[in-house]
């Protein structure tokens, strides 16, 4: 049987390598920067642009990596191969070895300190296994091959996103990217672990569901490819469900938020206005004060609530 031709779209894609950053002149920006600065300007500034940079690890940081590279492998072997040679897979233990992994990688970088313990690693390696077994049998309910092709998994996007600030340059990398060839349809997915789902709050979060707006645009402005003809999807695993309840509990749910023409809009002028007020046209940091945004939930969680020399707006209660 001839092999099916590779369409031009997936060719486009596995072809492009972004060229480096050139940090003598260049500023590299990413949605994380973009969600602090929107949570709160002085924080961002703390972090990046004054040199008080805190590396923040944390137990569900690496489980995410795992659970990711995980999911990312079976689906990748499934539409390169077959679903067969991708249950063939042992996932579990490709999981674990990636936890293992790293973990290892993210204590290195928490300056050699322990952040979890062995009680707390395993309850999250068992959670994963419940989210694996789960997956592997559940999977045809949310991934079909039938005129689908994988482009990639962390597929880059990188460019200039205000035309303005040309040595400012946003980075970042799609989880799952499907091309529908029927429809001539691309899907950017975007993996998210969370303990027991999201609610209506994380739902109606505009930041939240800014990135993937934002992707869907850039991968468009990128590849010059129809916006109309990207859809996306936030596709969460829960790593604890309620057994006990009336109906049995998926462990996973996905999330597609609206992202028409308005929504488009209002998170490309909510980019734009981030840049124009951290960054100078040149490219350098623009080194006014950034407004600082105290409130319980900013502050409880912020690395630098315990130093009033840098920050002096702290709730504590």
């Amino acid at each position: 049987m001839a092999k099916k031709k590779i369409p031009s779209i997936i060719k486009e894609v596995k072809s492009n390598t972004p060229p480096d950053v050139d940090y003598s002149y260049q500023k590299q920006i990413s949605f994380s920067q973009f969600s602090m600065y929107e949570q709160c300007p002085h924080k961002w500034a703390l972090q990046y642009r004054d040199g008080h940079r805190k590396t923040e690890v944390s137990i569900h940081m690496t489980f995410g990596t795992a659970i990711h590279e995980s999911l990312q492998l079976y689906l990748t072997t499934m539409y390169e191969e077959s679903k067969a040679a991708a249950d063939r897979i042992d996932l579990v233990e490709h999981f674990e070895d990636t936890l293992r992994k790293q973990y290892r990688i993210d204590y290195e970088k928490n300056n050699k300190v322990h952040f979890s313990d062995s009680i707390q690693l395993r309850e999250f390696f068992e959670d994963g296994v419940a989210i694996i077994n789960w997956f592997k049998k559940k999977n045809g309910v949310y991934f079909s091959k039938r005129n689908w092709w994988i482009v990639g998994c962390e597929v880059p996007l990188q460019l200039t996103p205000n035309p303005m600030f040309r040595s400012v340059i946003y980075r970042g990398f799609l989880d799952v990217v499907l091309y529908n060839e029927a429809t001539n349809t691309i899907k950017i997915i975007d993996i998210k672990t969370s303990t027991r789902g999201w609610k209506d709050k994380e739902k109606s979060d505009e930041v939240k569901n800014m990135q993937l707006i934002l992707y869907k645009k850039f991968f468009s402005d990128q590849y010059n490819f129809p916006v109309d003809n990207i859809e996306i999807e936030y596709f969460i695993v829960k790593r604890k469900i309620y057994e006990d309840g009336e109906y049995p509990e998926k462990r996973i749910q996905t999330h597609v938020p609206t992202s028409g023409k308005i929504k488009l809009n209002k998170a490309t002028k909510a980019l734009n206005e981030f840049i124009e007020r951290a960054f100078s046209k040149d490219g350098s940091y623009n080194m006014g004060p950034q407004l600082k945004n105290p409130s319980k939930w900013n502050c409880q969680f912020c690395p630098f609530n315990d130093n009033k020399e840098l920050c002096d707006k702290n709730i504590r209660e």
